[in-house]
């Protein structure tokens, strides 16, 4: 069994560390972008021209299934990419957790990348799961970049600001770009109101990693058995075949899927 996942960056890494948390036995083939990130800024042409690039570096390596870890691969480039891979490649795709979020009552906030908030795409979302909720879309300028390059210090400022114009009596907080899953600590700590209820964050890749396997009809590994041989990890940086990048290794989910022996540089 092979997953692959693309992505600008290292946004794939929270549902690749999902899927194998599921199936540790997959091998897995993480295709990304770093001479052309970030996404974000381009026109829709363009991130379907570079996703469908990674796309096509993944699909070289046959995989059973091909994952769009990245909101804005998903929102612009997925029917580009479905319409060239399948039926042969299934393609899943990554929505914001914003229906999950209005079921628990809100107030909610939007935590995405200043593209993404206030799109069309993320306004219907909105519209169609949450209208009645009170929803704050929160625009999180240089966060995506900062954790990209594991920059401790950008990171910090950048989730200081938002959590600055987050209202102070949500309850929940949607990530809206798979790279805030990998700080998800930061953000709640930033967030979260002395004496308040445990705040709730929700990001997509539990949910993906769960759909990819049952896309291609797999189960998950019962936790009470034996761990099974760890499966092969392929990276590919704009095609090329290369080491995962020493940025990865600041973050847990970077760490698990390294290969034994693997230090952070």
């Amino acid at each position: 069994m092979k997953i692959a996942l693309i992505d600008s960056g290292l946004g794939l890494l929270a549902t690749a560390a999902a899927v194998h948390r599921l199936r540790p036995d997959a091998d897995l083939v993480l295709s990304s972008d770093p001479d052309g990130m970030p996404w974000g800024p381009r026109t829709p042409e363009d991130v379907t021209e570079h996703a469908l690039a990674c796309a096509r570096a993944a699909a070289a390596h046959r995989p059973d299934v091909l994952i769009v870890a990245c909101n804005t691969a998903s929102v612009h480039a997925l029917p580009a990419l479905r319409a060239e891979l399948e039926p042969a490649l299934p393609v899943i795709g990554t929505v914001p957790a914003i229906k999950p979020a209005a079921a628990g009552g809100g107030p909610v906030a939007i935590w995405a990348t200043p593209a993404t908030t206030g799109s069309p795409y993320q306004d219907n979302l909105i519209r169609e799961f949450a209208a009645a909720v009170e929803v704050t879309p929160v625009a999180c300028p240089g966060l995506a970049d900062a954790v990209q390059y594991a920059d401790d210090a950008a990171i910090d400022e950048a989730v200081a600001v938002a959590a600055e114009r987050t209202p102070r009596d949500v309850t929940t907080v949607v990530l809206g770009c798979t790279h805030y899953e990998l700080v998800t600590d930061r953000i709640r700590t930033a967030v979260q109101q002395p004496g308040a209820p445990a705040l709730v964050l929700l990001g997509s890749a539990g949910a993906v990693a769960a759909q990819a396997l049952r896309r291609i009809g797999v189960d998950p590994l019962p936790t009470d058995r034996p761990a099974p041989a760890r499966g092969a990890l392929t990276v590919l940086l704009s095609g090329r075949e290369e080491e995962l990048p020493h940025e990865a290794l600041a973050y847990p989910e970077g760490t698990l899927l390294a290969p034994a022996g693997a230090v952070r540089g």
